[in-house]
């Protein structure tokens, strides 16, 4: 399975999942790979450059940037100067409420999934503000951004009325590095209890189509999501995940892509978080 996935991962991924590969799987320094996100970073000091590949905008925005303080948690080396010129950058697009929207309107200018197309004065929205403010408190930020944004999350949190995964999920992600445990703990349980609700998550392993299942809803044994789930249910979806490596050794996506070289793109990303997935509940490797 590793072998394989090494040899797609080789062959057709970006250089940052190929340096992040190499960091989780390989041993390697993270260093390469925060050289490769370095190169996603605009002179403004936000991240654009489609590092989430579905939009191709140069231009700075606020889920590339989600993107990369992930990337740098995930590599074990957070830089904590790209980190807040980042927090600069999202100072000067934040909205009145305090937060950044789900995306600029400068992703319309150029080629992007449909699901990108964003009005002209976006409003500020938890998904990404929540997940951007999760990070930054896990590495101990200092910035007034992450105070403003804290702030609107928390007014934000209570109209929650969906169980949307991109909306939920940067909120978990808010919640599990709060400072204020005693309210994140109580909203934390309100958010589980909502997810928890019939038909909130996918549970058929073998349903198509952009769903969400369990293990993208706890993707290692420590997330707050697993305790929804028995352990019949993470077992089944663990051999199905396994299931699903593709004879080239990548694992697929589950929507359309505006061109084939963003298929490859996102299956380098995808094939990463699948092995990191598996390693996590102790399967193959």
């Amino acid at each position: 399975m590793l072998a394989k996935a090494r040899d797609f991962v080789l062959r057709n991924a970006r250089l940052l999942e190929r340096a992040t590969f190499a960091a989780h799987f390989e041993g390697a320094a993270a260093a390469p790979g925060l050289r490769a996100l370095a190169a996603y970073q605009n002179d403004d000091g936000g991240f654009g450059l489609a590092l989430e590949p579905d939009k191709r905008d140069p231009h700075s925005q606020p889920v590339d940037v989600q993107f990369a303080l992930e990337t740098m948690d995930a590599v074990g080396d957070f830089d904590m100067a790209m980190a807040k010129r980042a927090c600069a950058w999202l100072t000067s697009v934040s909205t009145e409420e305090g937060g950044v929207p789900f995306a600029m309107a400068s992703v319309n200018d150029y080629p992007h999934a449909p699901w990108w197309e964003t009005e002209k004065d976006p409003q500020a929205n938890l998904n990404p503000t929540a997940a951007i403010v999760g990070m930054l408190r896990k590495h101990r930020v200092e910035h007034p951004w992450v105070v403003q944004a804290e702030a609107f999350c928390w007014r934000a949190i209570p109209k929650i009325n969906r169980t949307e995964f991109h909306e939920l999920m940067p909120v978990i992600a808010f919640l599990s590095h709060a400072p204020d445990r005693a309210r994140a703990d109580k909203a934390m349980k309100d958010v589980l209890d909502r997810i928890a609700a019939p038909d909130a998550v996918e549970l058929d392993p073998d349903a198509v189509g952009y769903v969400h299942m369990p293990l993208e809803w706890a993707p290692t044994p420590q997330h707050p999501c697993r305790k929804l789930f028995s352990d019949a249910v993470i077992v089944k979806h663990l051999d199905a995940l396994a299931a699903k490596q593709r004879e080239d050794g990548g694992w697929p996506i589950s929507w359309d892509p505006i061109s084939p070289a963003i298929e490859c793109e996102w299956r380098g990303v995808r094939t990463v978080d699948a092995l990191r997935v598996l390693r996590a509940y102790g399967r193959g490797f």
